[in-house]
């Protein structure tokens, strides 16, 4: 009884952790940028709906992110980091928005400065 009893409680506590992974993605983005503030800039446009965890490495310049692929999707995430000023693969930013970027976070002249 007691070994059953055991059991029971380790499904019970088993069981919907393996539902809530059901779905969940990471991928890997180029995204091009140079400093903190891009890193902030650049994770703080990857979440959208669905998105879990989103984390910007300056040395590789990938973003990796992690998120329900029944609510978004990598194209969709690149999208938003595009809108924010930074390509994201085969999103590129466009000129408007880069021009937004403050001097230090203009990854395309590679003349930033800290």
């Amino acid at each position: 009884m007691k070994r059953l009893l055991i059991a029971i409680a380790v499904l019970s506590f088993t069981i919907p952790t393996q539902a809530q992974t059901k779905g969940v993605v990471t991928e890997t983005i180029p995204v091009k940028g140079n400093c903190e503030m891009c890193q902030k800039r650049i994770e703080n446009a990857a979440y959208s709906k669905g998105v879990k965890l989103a984390k910007w490495d300056k040395t590789s310049q990938t973003l990796t992110v992690t998120y329900n692929s029944s609510k978004t999707d990598a194209t969709t995430i690149a999208q938003g980091v595009a809108n924010a000023g930074h390509d994201a693969g085969a999103v590129k930013a466009t000129e408007k928005e880069y021009n937004k970027l403050p001097d230090c976070c203009a990854y395309k002249t590679n003349t930033h400065q800290h």
